[in-house]
């Protein structure tokens, strides 16, 4: 068995798909598909029933390709939040929940989640720039880009 750290989550172990090698520097391992792996491992973790943990929580962001910054832009809030998330292991459960979705969406090929979302965040600034011009009446306000 080969605990395969390299993917950042503790907990996993692989039975076959890798060969261990000698080289000049050691042993080393080589995985057999690699993508393949990370796609298995992202789909059980997304489906998996208990909470995520701050270590499965940045493998499926990873896994998606955002930076902290970037998926705190799409859910309102700052990289330094989803830091702290993945440092504490305390994810408010709807944004466990929206990760989970967004990943498995993602991953069978309708990414309808992401852009939805990203519209409606959008859609609630431009709402709330308007709300900002409010001064005792009703006023047209501008529309930020």
């Amino acid at each position: 068995m080969h605990h395969y750290m390299e993917s950042g989550l503790p907990n996993v172990w692989l039975t076959n798909g890798f060969v261990v090698k000698q080289t000049s520097h050691g042993e080393a391992v080589a995985i057999t598909d690699v993508l393949s792996l990370h796609d298995v491992i992202g789909k059980a973790v997304a489906q998996k029933p208990a909470a995520l943990t701050g270590a499965e929580f940045r493998f499926l962001r990873k896994e998606l390709g955002l930076s902290q910054d970037s998926l705190g832009k799409i859910i309102g809030l700052s990289g330094q939040a989803i830091a702290i998330w993945e440092k504490t292991d305390h994810i408010p459960l709807v944004n466990d929940r929206y990760l989970r979705g967004l990943y498995l969406e993602t991953k069978t090929g309708a990414a309808s989640l992401a852009s939805t979302i990203e519209s409606l965040n959008e859609l609630d600034h431009h709402l709330y720039a308007l709300n900002m011009e409010f001064q005792g009446h009703w006023k047209a306000g501008r529309q930020q880009a």
